[in-house]
């Protein structure tokens, strides 16, 4: 079944007009045809199922028979990721959404190998991406991508997530299930919201390890190998994932 994104989907509509992105990848690239069962997200946990009514020019339209709303998330996922080259960087934030993560901060590091030369179209590019992810993944929340900031200027923003956790190779570090546990003790509760943090090709810097930890950000392992970067958020966001939906119950 294809799928579509509808910024907002009006509640108990009958028929609705695909957006013109939307519509022309419908019509031009996909050649879907009247009667085909389609569903279209939102991006905010709202699905519409339903069939292609018409396809006329440009203009795509579909008859929805059916809606609903998904529950949001008990604990959101963060990726904190430095900014990884062109392929590697599009790579795991397919992943990212893959793995239900809701928000993405790309990381200007200190020993970041690529830096965009244009912040705001490198965003709106990795927005796009990430639409086009929830849409092959089906996942119906769309994830979030914020513009590039440098660790420092993050930090500083303050609204940091309940449970901040770092990907490193120094030790002592403790398992991402230790780190989750720990915090359920300590809070009585599991955590609204996680930040994981992973390092550039180079790693972070000193400093930006002992900013990080001074903010409050626990190191955990990822295991003996030194993993790259797009394997370590994808490993990363895997486990956690896993580790949260046994602390929660789903």
């Amino acid at each position: 079944m294809h799928r579509f994104f509808v910024p907002q989907i009006p509640t108990n509509i009958r028929e609705l007009r695909l957006p013109d992105a939307e519509a022309h990848h419908a019509a031009r690239v996909l050649r879907v045809r009247p009667g085909e069962a389609v569903r279209v997200l939102d991006g905010a946990g709202g699905v519409g199922e339903g069939a292609v009514a018409s396809v006329e020019g440009r203009e795509v339209i579909v008859r929805i028979e059916r809606q609903w709303q998904h529950p949001p998330p008990t604990c959101r996922m963060e990726l904190l990721q430095a900014i990884a080259k062109g392929p590697a960087m599009e790579g795991l934030l397919h992943r990212a959404v893959e793995l239900g993560c809701s928000r993405l901060i790309p990381l200007a590091a200190d020993r970041s190998v690529s830096r965009p030369d244009d912040a705001d179209a490198k965003q709106l590019r990795w927005e796009a991406l990430a639409v086009e992810a929830a849409k092959q993944s089906g996942n119906v929340w769309r994830m979030a991508v914020e513009r590039p900031v440098t660790p420092a200027r993050w930090i500083a923003q303050g609204a940091l997530p309940e449970l901040l956790l770092i990907a490193s190779l120094e030790l002592p570090v403790q398992s991402p299930r230790r780190a989750l546990e720990t915090f359920r003790s300590a809070q009585g509760r599991p955590p609204a919201s996680v930040g994981l943090i992973i390092g550039p090709e180079g790693d972070f810097s000193p400093a930006e390890y002992a900013a990080f930890r001074d903010a409050g950000a626990r190191p955990i392992g990822l295991g003996p190998h030194v993993l790259r970067v797009e394997t370590a958020a994808t490993a990363a966001l895997a486990i956690l994932r896993h580790e949260l939906e046994e602390l929660t119950g789903g």
